[in-house]
């Protein structure tokens, strides 16, 4: 058997019929920029969120650079994040000129440690941005109320994990801003790329619609900005799905029960829900000290298993110039993590066959 680590086509055949009705609409309409596609998803991400405001953009990436920018982040400015997530949460603040400190991640969630953040914390330091990684969400009441004691901006970088709630908190409740990503393998993804940010700030929302269209609200009046709008294209085919999101979610939610119940007793470090949070599981994550050995095994098995993220940030070779002084930072649990990863295919149009045989196959690997 054969298992894909992404469900894409089959999404796209089950709503064949809403989705090319809506593109039609857009095509028919003549209007694919900042039209009334995009206006009206914007309206329901919002509602969606509970929020007063959401501004798309053209990806996850833009998202959280324009929010620091509309925050008055820039050079000289540090900003604290994890090493454990996707190279672009740093590269975002580096856009800007600032610098990110990382520090290191709680052992069981893997998100970003709040014990940790004081410590890090200088003169320079301007903003938070905790990640919730793989569809959980971080400590957000810890990190908030550090934030709130110290002056500084809180961003969520909520590219894996729309949808997901903690303990009596949901994303944007304790921030200025939630920056969301619709490239296709999302739970909530586009045919492409795309992104947005969600805020209840009317001038954090009002300096993003501006900067994303270089530096204009109004036609032929500008200042600096930039080119990162959403197209109406993506926001019809979001516009779509976006209804569907909370299905989703549980499904994949009762697809990690059958990996976490499947998997009890092997040797594998399995997925931790925090008590009282709603994991949504972008990826469903286990690890191993074998793992390279490991997703052969199970690539030679027909599945498509794959590793997120197997080079923490801080040991990129792409670490910016500047800060290279940083690549001595230690973070054990971070390197840890990025040591033994490996996610199995995680996505709502997976079939039980297919479950199956991926908890089959993982628990006949002789190498744990």
């Amino acid at each position: 058997m054969k298992v894909g680590f992404y469900g894409h086509v089959r999404q796209y055949h089950n709503l064949k019929s809403e989705l090319d009705a809506a593109i039609q609409e857009v095509l028919e309409s003549g209007e694919y920029v900042l039209g009334p596609a995009l206006a009206r998803f914007e309206r329901e991400l919002a509602a969606f969120h509970k929020m007063k405001h959401a501004v798309g953009v053209n990806s996850g990436t833009d998202a959280l650079w324009l929010t620091f920018l509309a925050l008055g982040i820039g050079p000289g400015d540090e900003v604290i994040t994890t090493a454990n997530t996707f190279f672009a949460t740093a590269e975002a603040i580096w856009f800007t000129g600032a610098k990110a400190v990382f520090v290191d991640i709680e052992p069981d969630t893997c998100n970003i440690d709040p014990g940790l953040i004081e410590r890090a914390v200088t003169s320079r330091t301007k903003a938070i941005v905790p990640v919730h990684l793989y569809g959980q969400m971080a400590d957000m009441p810890a990190v908030s109320e550090i934030a709130k004691r110290l002056g500084l901006h809180v961003v969520e970088d909520c590219a894996q994990a729309i949808d997901a709630r903690g303990d009596g908190f949901a994303a944007g409740n304790l921030s200025d801003a939630v920056c969301v990503s619709f490239i296709i393998q999302k739970n909530l993804g586009t045919f492409g790329d795309g992104g947005a940010v969600v805020t209840d700030r009317e001038d954090v929302a009002s300096r993003i619609r501006a900067l994303r269209n270089h530096g204009s609200l109004k036609r032929s009046n500008h200042s600096m900005g930039y080119n990162s709008r959403l197209d109406d294209l993506h926001a019809a085919v979001l516009g779509v799905k976006l209804g569907k999101v909370p299905g989703w979610s549980e499904r994949r939610r009762e697809i990690a029960g059958m990996y976490t119940a499947g998997l009890k007793g092997t040797a594998f470090r399995l997925p931790f829900e925090k008590p009282g949070y709603r994991h949504v599981y972008h990826l469903y994550v286990i690890e191993t000290p074998k793992r390279d050995e490991f997703l052969k095994y199970l690539n030679d098995a027909g599945i498509d298993a794959k590793v997120h993220y197997p080079i923490a940030i801080h040991k990129q070779e792409g670490y910016p110039w500047g800060e290279a002084a940083d690549l001595n930072v230690r973070l054990p649990l971070t390197e840890r993590s990025a040591a033994g990863v490996i996610s199995l295919p995680m996505y709502p149009e997976l079939e039980q066959s297919e479950i199956d045989y991926v908890i089959a196959a993982c628990r006949d690997w002789k190498g744990v």
